[in-house]
């Protein structure tokens, strides 16, 4: 435990980006095993199970497709949102995690069950985008552009369209990023 400490924190940041990812994809692997009776714990809007969705939702994919099209996101911005600082970045990705899913479990409709990594994906990208102004940090600022530049895109997501895609869960992903942004931000001396 020692050795890993005395990592600079970018590398820290990697290791667990993608131990994240690695555990994303080992639980596909269970879930595949299993005839995907795993994706029924994703989140159940206004039932008492689903409150544990809340918990499991984003460790959760509704196949290897799915699966694939969070990968690459999940490591780059689960990277960059733990190079911030790693107790800063698990606490920005605790919020966007518990927030982003509570408010899916309020407002989605009731026959429903989301899932995915998708939800913390649109808060690490807003959390990016918004916590070098917060912060008013110029390199945070520089990366936050850069973010939006290259995701930006995926923030029409937030938008109702594509059935079988969870918007709420974009859209209250990326809400609770912006609102981690503030709750974390870099207090003044």
């Amino acid at each position: 435990m020692s050795d890993l400490r005395a990592r600079p924190g970018w590398q820290l940041a990697a290791i667990g980006a993608a131990g994240f990812v690695v555990l994303l994809w080992g639980i596909e692997v269970v879930d595949v095993a299993a005839s995907h009776r795993l994706d029924g714990w994703g989140i159940r809007p206004r039932s008492g199970e689903g409150l544990l969705g809340i918990l499991a939702a984003p460790l959760l994919h509704g196949g290897w497709g799915h699966l694939s099209a969070n990968t690459v996101p999940a490591l780059v911005l689960g990277f960059l949102t733990l190079a911030t600082g790693i107790g800063r970045g698990l606490a920005a990705t605790a919020i966007i995690w518990l927030l982003g899913g509570l408010a899916v479990w309020l407002v989605a409709g009731s026959s429903s069950v989301h899932l995915g990594a998708s939800g913390l994906i649109f808060g690490w990208l807003t959390y990016l985008v918004v916590q070098g102004f917060v912060d008013r940090e110029p390199l945070e600022i520089v990366v936050g552009l850069g973010v939006l530049v290259v995701y930006g895109g995926v923030l029409w997501g937030v938008l109702p369209g594509t059935p079988g895609v969870s918007w709420q869960g974009h859209l209250f992903g990326a809400v609770a990023g912006v609102v981690a942004a503030f709750v974390v931000r870099e207090r003044s001396a």
